[in-house]
């Protein structure tokens, strides 16, 4: 009988050596060589400090920044450890009063309707960093005057932070909300 166990021990060990420390030490390993910011996080640092990913959004509430798309995560938002979308259908009720509510608090920050799309939903996600460049202009007016600046310099930094679609045809122009903040702290009052 041991001469059948024992050979079937050894493949189990074998593999279990192959699978769960030579594989992902493998393709880890290659990854940090290949893409190490990627395989790191995708993280944005100020000097030492690390104040975020480009991957996660942030909740932004101040005048003076940006604001993101919602987050369906809980119970705070963008929080990573919780990611997940809030499952309401179009014909729920509780989104559509949620929806309403929130064009309500746009309309009254000086966001004009129609309020773009992003700015009322939460993406699949809960985490999404971006936000479309019809939200980040529809919030340049409000960011210019808290920070007295002018909205042509808001809305070239607007522009400049925007990025296309990938090779040309893949997905939509998105702005990095947290990005794009950082850019707007850099400029002067």
């Amino acid at each position: 009988m041991l001469n059948q166990i024992r050979p079937a021990i050894v493949i189990l060990a074998f593999f279990i050596a192959l699978t769960g420390l030579g594989y992902p030490l493998a393709v880890t390993g290659i990854a940090q060589a290949v893409l190490p910011a990627q395989a790191n996080g995708s993280l944005i640092r100020n000097g030492d400090a690390v104040i975020g990913s480009s991957l996660i959004g942030q909740n932004f509430t101040s005048d003076r920044y940006f604001w993101p798309r919602p987050s369906a995560t809980s119970p705070d938002a963008y929080n990573a450890a919780a990611s997940s979308g809030s499952n309401l259908g179009t014909t729920s009720a509780k989104l559509k009063d949620r929806v309403a509510g929130d064009v309500v608090r746009l309309n009254g920050a000086g966001i004009a309707s129609p309020v773009p799309a992003d700015a009322v939903t939460t993406s699949g996600s809960g985490l999404d960093p971006h936000i479309t460049p019809a939200f980040a202009a529809a919030q340049v007016e409000r960011i210019a005057k808290a920070r007295s600046l002018s909205p042509e310099a808001v809305k070239g930094l607007v522009e400049q932070k925007t990025q296309g679609r990938l090779l040309g045809i893949i997905g939509e122009p998105r702005v990095n909300v947290l990005e794009l903040n950082l850019a707007l702290d850099a400029l002067k009052s």
